[in-house]
């Protein structure tokens, strides 16, 4: 039996509406904050790759790779080549912006070469997650065509893999972003007027990851009363 669209409609479903309102704002907050303080010169004068580098030797770190990779914001740390990789912006740009950027990705290092104990789980559930984002929209679609409410579960448990990743990425990144503000401090590597730029860079690229966790978790609502209704 076919069931039109709005069948599975919920008057629950209006909470979406703000969280990909906030979703946009994170977005064009990162990208305007960034592009505020990449114009904003430090007063150190060193590329972005050059301040992760000194960074990391200071930190003991010597193992950890680093490469520049194309994009813009595009900046990561694989913790699996124990690789940090820097966008072309922040690799070579001098600016305040460029260096909270690295040193947060610098912080990431730290965590793994402590142990923190969030980003051991989040690389643990990694692949799970990773799995259930590629599978769950195609199960979920063939559970409500076919009306297989089994694909339906499946598809669920998977995406709520993650959902778990997203809440267990907050404090992987605040604890990051963190242990890169108190690098640049310590280091001297911005002047103490400088710090409050990297930390609002570093805060609206925070926001995105909330976002996103509000988004995962909305969606997983949206996908439980779907399936009560199939």
């Amino acid at each position: 039996m076919w069931y039109p669209l709005y069948a599975y409609l919920d008057p629950t479903h209006l909470m979406l509406i703000p969280v990909i309102l906030l979703g946009f704002y994170a977005q064009w907050k990162v990208r305007s904050t960034y592009k505020k303080y990449a114009r904003e010169a430090a007063a150190a004068g060193l590329p972005g790759a050059k301040v992760a580098a000194l960074l990391l030797q200071r930190e003991k770190l010597g193992g950890v790779g680093l490469e520049e990779v194309g994009g813009s914001l595009t900046d990561h740390y694989d913790p699996r080549s124990n690789t940090l990789r820097l966008s072309a912006g922040v690799a070579r740009g001098r600016s305040i912006a460029a260096y909270g950027v690295a040193a947060h990705e610098v912080g990431h290092a730290t965590q793994r070469r402590d142990g923190y104990a969030f980003l051991t789980v989040r690389n643990a559930i990694l692949p799970v997650a990773n799995f259930g984002s590629q599978l769950f929209i195609p199960l979920l679609i063939g559970g409500f065509i076919f009306r297989w409410g089994f694909l339906i579960n499946i598809a669920i448990i998977l995406y709520a893999f993650a959902v778990v990743f997203q809440f267990v990425t907050l404090p992987v990144e605040f604890d990051a972003s963190r242990r890169a503000l108190a690098m640049l401090r310590g280091t001297g590597a911005v002047a103490p007027e400088e710090v409050a730029g990297a930390k609002k860079v570093l805060d609206a690229a925070a926001l995105t990851y909330v976002a996103a966790t509000l988004t995962a978790v909305t969606w997983l609502i949206f996908l439980l009363i779907g399936a009560r209704r199939s």
